[in-house]
């Protein structure tokens, strides 16, 4: 199995905008853009959504890693912060909390690890088949 990978490091005064349009250029090389734009935008969502976690809950920058192995593609965010995150149930509340949520809604699988200097959290997404997303 062949895999092609990219990383980048976001500090905290990098947006998300920055983070899906670095995405965005990887995903045409490997030809996600070309069938439908729902997986592209379920991608680009997951990135900003992970990205801002790292700098807003981890108060961290972020080190964003995809890697394509033909199979699926691994969206990782680490960050320097060793606490797990946990999905919260949406509040009126406050602002914000729903993050994980998406990112479990959107992705086939997602699952956060910690490191030596932090954690790492992944979520992966199969490529499209003329069906539909792939099992």
């Amino acid at each position: 199995m062949r895999a092609v990978g990219w990383a980048r490091s976001l500090p905290m005064d990098t947006g998300p905008k920055a983070a899906r349009d670095w995405a965005l250029g990887h995903l045409e090389t490997i030809g996600w853009t070309c069938d439908s734009p729902q997986p592209v935008d379920d991608v680009l969502l997951t990135v900003s959504e992970l990205v801002t976690n790292a700098h807003v809950h981890a108060r961290s920058t972020a080190r964003l890693v995809m890697t394509w192995d033909s199979q699926c593609l691994h969206i990782t965010v680490h960050d320097d912060n060793r606490n797990l995150p946990e999905p919260q149930e949406p509040s009126g509340d406050r602002p914000g909390g729903r993050g994980l949520l998406l990112v479990e809604a959107l992705a086939d699988s997602w699952e956060a690890r910690p490191c030596p200097y932090g954690k790492s959290v992944t979520a992966c997404f199969h490529p499209v088949t003329a069906a539909g997303r792939a099992d």
